[in-house]
Protein backbone atom coordinates (compact mmCIF):
# COMPACT_ATOMS: atom_id res chain seq x y z
CA UNK A 1 0.00 0.00 0.00
CA UNK A 2 2.85 2.22 1.08
CA UNK A 3 4.28 2.03 -2.81
CA UNK A 4 1.06 2.47 -4.15
CA UNK A 5 0.50 6.02 -2.37
CA UNK A 6 4.57 6.42 -3.45
CA UNK A 7 3.48 5.85 -6.72
CA UNK A 8 0.43 8.11 -7.20
CA UNK A 9 2.32 11.25 -5.37
CA UNK A 10 5.27 10.74 -7.61
CA UNK A 11 3.10 11.02 -10.63
CA UNK A 12 1.63 14.25 -9.35
CA UNK A 13 4.39 15.51 -8.57
CA UNK A 14 5.52 14.61 -12.70
CA UNK A 15 2.05 16.27 -13.99
CA UNK A 16 3.17 19.44 -12.16
CA UNK A 17 7.05 19.20 -13.21
CA UNK A 18 5.43 18.70 -16.88
CA UNK A 19 5.87 21.39 -19.63
CA UNK A 20 2.71 23.37 -20.77
CA UNK A 21 1.10 22.05 -23.42
CA UNK A 22 -0.59 23.49 -26.53
CA UNK A 23 -4.32 23.93 -26.20
CA UNK A 24 -6.07 21.46 -28.33
CA UNK A 25 -6.06 22.11 -31.93
CA UNK A 26 -9.87 21.38 -32.22
CA UNK A 27 -10.27 24.99 -30.18
CA UNK A 28 -7.99 26.37 -32.35
CA UNK A 29 -9.70 25.23 -35.51
CA UNK A 30 -13.44 26.35 -34.17
CA UNK A 31 -12.21 29.87 -34.27
CA UNK A 32 -10.84 30.22 -37.45
CA UNK A 33 -14.07 28.77 -38.94
CA UNK A 34 -16.51 30.67 -36.93
CA UNK A 35 -14.11 33.95 -37.79
CA UNK A 36 -14.40 33.14 -41.41
CA UNK A 37 -18.08 31.89 -40.67
CA UNK A 38 -18.98 35.69 -39.43
CA UNK A 39 -16.88 37.33 -42.77
CA UNK A 40 -19.27 35.58 -45.21
CA UNK A 41 -22.41 35.52 -43.10
CA UNK A 42 -22.30 39.07 -40.79
CA UNK A 43 -22.79 41.86 -43.29
CA UNK A 44 -19.93 44.28 -42.87
CA UNK A 45 -17.58 42.03 -41.44
CA UNK A 46 -14.00 40.87 -42.12
CA UNK A 47 -11.14 38.55 -40.27
CA UNK A 48 -8.21 40.13 -38.74
CA UNK A 49 -5.92 37.02 -39.91
CA UNK A 50 -2.74 38.24 -38.11
CA UNK A 51 -4.47 37.85 -35.05
CA UNK A 52 -5.23 34.65 -36.22
CA UNK A 53 -1.65 33.96 -36.65
CA UNK A 54 -1.00 35.31 -33.35
CA UNK A 55 -3.50 33.26 -31.40
CA UNK A 56 -2.09 30.13 -32.82
CA UNK A 57 1.03 31.17 -31.29
CA UNK A 58 -0.21 31.60 -28.06
CA UNK A 59 -2.08 28.12 -28.39
CA UNK A 60 1.23 26.66 -29.28
CA UNK A 61 0.19 25.42 -32.11
CA UNK A 62 3.09 24.56 -35.13
CA UNK A 63 3.86 27.71 -37.44
CA UNK A 64 2.13 27.33 -40.44
CA UNK A 65 -1.55 26.41 -38.60
CA UNK A 66 -3.09 29.04 -39.61
CA UNK A 67 -3.13 28.69 -42.85
CA UNK A 68 -3.46 25.20 -42.81
CA UNK A 69 -6.74 25.25 -41.34
CA UNK A 70 -7.93 28.25 -43.41
CA UNK A 71 -7.37 25.89 -46.63
CA UNK A 72 -8.76 22.89 -45.23
CA UNK A 73 -12.02 24.84 -44.20
CA UNK A 74 -12.15 26.49 -47.73
CA UNK A 75 -11.23 23.13 -49.37
CA UNK A 76 -14.33 21.05 -47.27
CA UNK A 77 -16.72 24.30 -47.41
CA UNK A 78 -16.56 24.56 -51.41
CA UNK A 79 -16.28 21.15 -52.02
CA UNK A 80 -13.07 20.88 -53.24
CA UNK A 81 -13.00 23.35 -55.72
CA UNK A 82 -11.16 26.09 -53.38
CA UNK A 83 -8.46 25.58 -50.72
CA UNK A 84 -6.46 22.47 -50.00
CA UNK A 85 -7.72 18.95 -48.02
CA UNK A 86 -5.85 18.85 -44.56
CA UNK A 87 -5.32 15.79 -43.23
CA UNK A 88 -8.07 13.21 -42.28
CA UNK A 89 -8.30 14.35 -38.32
CA UNK A 90 -8.03 18.05 -39.17
CA UNK A 91 -10.94 17.30 -41.45
CA UNK A 92 -13.46 15.97 -38.92
CA UNK A 93 -12.36 18.62 -36.64
CA UNK A 94 -13.81 20.89 -39.23
CA UNK A 95 -16.52 19.19 -39.78
CA UNK A 96 -17.41 19.06 -36.00
CA UNK A 97 -16.79 22.70 -35.98
CA UNK A 98 -18.93 23.03 -38.84
CA UNK A 99 -21.90 20.76 -36.97
CA UNK A 100 -21.80 23.32 -33.96
CA UNK A 101 -21.58 26.52 -35.60
CA UNK A 102 -24.62 25.66 -37.86
CA UNK A 103 -26.57 24.33 -34.88
CA UNK A 104 -26.03 27.35 -33.32
CA UNK A 105 -26.59 30.00 -36.41
CA UNK A 106 -30.06 27.99 -36.15
CA UNK A 107 -30.58 27.95 -32.45
CA UNK A 108 -29.72 31.56 -32.08
CA UNK A 109 -30.53 32.95 -35.80
CA UNK A 110 -28.10 34.78 -37.86
CA UNK A 111 -28.47 38.21 -36.28
CA UNK A 112 -28.15 37.17 -32.89
CA UNK A 113 -24.98 34.81 -33.76
CA UNK A 114 -23.65 37.84 -35.60
CA UNK A 115 -23.50 40.15 -32.98
CA UNK A 116 -22.83 37.30 -30.52
CA UNK A 117 -19.29 36.79 -32.59
CA UNK A 118 -18.38 40.52 -32.67
CA UNK A 119 -17.72 39.97 -28.68
CA UNK A 120 -16.48 36.87 -28.73
CA UNK A 121 -14.25 36.97 -31.63
CA UNK A 122 -12.93 40.61 -30.72
CA UNK A 123 -9.85 40.81 -32.09
CA UNK A 124 -10.16 38.17 -34.89
CA UNK A 125 -13.18 39.83 -36.54
CA UNK A 126 -13.82 43.64 -37.60
CA UNK A 127 -16.03 45.53 -39.23
CA UNK A 128 -15.05 46.16 -42.77
CA UNK A 129 -13.65 49.86 -43.26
Amino acid sequence: MRHGAFIVLTLGAMALAAPARAEPRTAYVTLVLQAFAAKVECPGTDVVYQDLVKKAQEMQQPDGTTETVRKAIAYMLTGGKMGERGNDELMQEIAIAVQSTDMDQRRLGMPTWCETQKSSLAGFIRSKS
